[in-house]
């Protein structure tokens, strides 16, 4: 096919004039990465988007949104200003579909996109330069993408039968998560044709919240099992929304939010104590334990279980606020040495500190030499650089940020995954550059840390946040935790209710 040719095709297959940037996943950091690049890059480059959810999934106020009715239309935030100031709809495009599949240079999606140029049995995305953001597999709670807290509801009155109490051994974990980004693909070993076609539409994400706080409206008792920031915000919603109903937090460790402040925790700890929950710290479930369940004063079934301790805990909904998983199993599939086998960084990719997907350095010299093979490019053998001496770099135009990546001790958290985000769409730029000038390889920018910093509710209108060294509070919040807030931030502009209803 001639040059002459390509004009008249979809910009997805000018093959020979214009290139592809692909960004996996479109939560905090894919979105933040999505918008740099499509401002950034050079003319004949294409930036592709791909994410499942037909909107984007303002996963912070998910814990409010699902306990009190009224709100949940604004957490679902159209994707039209995904390509920022550069709204080029000829050029960048997002894909709504899961990712099935990764390899060096490609992407498998669960559908076709033929006027795109995305077609064949097995459709794939081919690309120069890729950003993994994927994330995580979110816990029970705020997982769009699993049961409806209502579908684990009693079956069987009569026989006792209780709601199925999932991710259980998950619940174990000898540190609680932090509150993270939206899982942005299909967990890998999930069956996509089970779900409903509806699943990641605004419609359906709302009517799961609704169906939540309905739920949690009408039982007497609720345990929140894990004390992170999304434990935290269940736990102290519901007491202060709901003052009649009991409600425990079980926590496994002494201290909440051990990587903040202490005072932090005592901070959490006065406003617990003052909306009478029963907050238990330092003890887990005991899984040997069979669960049970009776029939309280007031003839409602609750789950019985104990903890390792001895002591057992009622209650007639149990929230797991815990046991969130890292969204990597392509990476794995295609480059099993890149995952962390074991420790407290299990199953996230490795990366050097330009964010690009390393392995240890001994793992990498055969997949180097397959990919310089097939493609030939600025940096493809690339060694790692200084600093990064245990890490090997066999694929440098891959690209991981957010829950997905070891990210040098940073935080899960929506601004640490936009501040990788920059870092990972500035080294693509340059990769870009210096390969379209012959240049020879360029200084790549890094990444490092900042001080942790985070901000939650702790009752229907009270903000805790920590920035820096400052521990704080802020009252009179909206019920809708200022919502439309993000809504400006992405959209660019002042939004009315309206708008966000449609």
């Amino acid at each position: 096919m001639g040059f002459g040719e390509a004009a008249d095709m979809s910009p997805l297959m000018k093959k020979a004039t214009s290139k592809t940037v692909a960004v996996l996943g479109a939560s905090y950091g894919g979105y933040s990465a999505a918008r740099h690049l499509a401002d950034n890059l050079p003319k004949d480059w294409r930036l592709v988007v791909v994410d499942r959810n037909s909107h984007f999934n303002h996963l912070y106020v998910y814990p409010r949104l699902g306990v009190l009715t009224g709100h949940s239309h604004k957490g679902f935030i159209p994707y039209t200003h995904i390509f920022g100031s550069g709204q080029d709809s000829t050029r960048h495009v997002l894909l709504n579909a899961h990712i099935t599949k990764l390899s060096h240079h490609s992407a498998g999606l669960s559908k076709r996109f033929t006027e795109h140029g995305v077609d064949g049995a097995e459709p794939s995305l081919e690309f120069d330069y890729a950003v993994y953001a994927l994330g995580s597999h979110m816990p029970g709670p705020i997982n769009l993408w699993g049961p409806a807290i209502d579908e684990e509801d009693v079956q069987d009155s009569a026989s006792l039968t209780t709601p199925s109490i999932s991710n259980v051994q998950s619940a174990q974990s000898t540190s609680s998560p932090s509150f993270s980004e939206v899982t942005t693909a299909t967990t890998h070993t999930q069956d996509v044709a089970s779900l409903s076609q509806e699943t990641g539409t605004k419609s359906a994400g709302i009517e799961w919240l609704n169906r939540s706080s309905k739920y949690i409206e009408n039982v007497p008792s609720v345990l929140v099992v894990g004390g992170g920031a999304l434990g935290i915000q269940y736990a102290t919603d519901i007491a202060e929304i709901y003052p009649n109903k009991s409600v425990t937090l079980l926590h496994s460790r002494m201290q909440l939010l051990p990587r903040f402040d202490p005072c932090m925790h005592s901070e959490i700890i006065a406003a617990l104590s003052s909306l009478n929950v029963n907050t238990i710290l330092g003890e887990r479930l005991d899984l040997s334990f069979p669960r049970r369940t009776e029939r309280n004063k007031d003839g409602h079934i609750e789950n019985v279980v104990r903890t390792t301790s001895g002591r057992e805990i009622r209650a007639s909904v149990i929230l797991l606020c815990t046991g969130q998983r890292p969204n990597t199993g392509f990476v794995h599939d295609l480059l099993p040495e890149a995952i962390i086998p074991d420790g407290p960084s299990k199953s996230l990719i490795r990366v050097n500190r330009k964010l690009q997907i390393g392995v240890p350095a001994a793992a990498s010299q055969v997949d180097r030499v397959a990919d310089g093979l097939s493609k030939l490019s600025v940096g493809d053998l690339k060694t790692a650089e200084p600093g990064d001496a245990e890490l090997d770099v066999p694929h440098p135009h891959l690209f991981a940020i957010g829950d997905a990546a070891d990210t040098f001790g940073a935080i899960n958290a929506g601004h640490t995954a936009h501040a990788q985000a920059l870092v990972a769409a500035n080294n693509i730029l340059k990769l870009i550059q210096a390969e379209e000038s012959s240049s020879g390889p360029p200084e790549l920018e890094e990444y490092h840390p900042g001080p942790p910093g985070i901000k939650m509710s702790i009752g229907r209108n009270t903000m805790l946040y920590q920035v820096g060294d400052k521990v704080g509070q802020k009252q009179k919040c909206p019920d809708d935790l200022g919502a439309p807030v993000m809504w400006k931030f992405y959209l660019g502009r002042e939004v009315t209710e309206e708008e966000m209803l449609d």
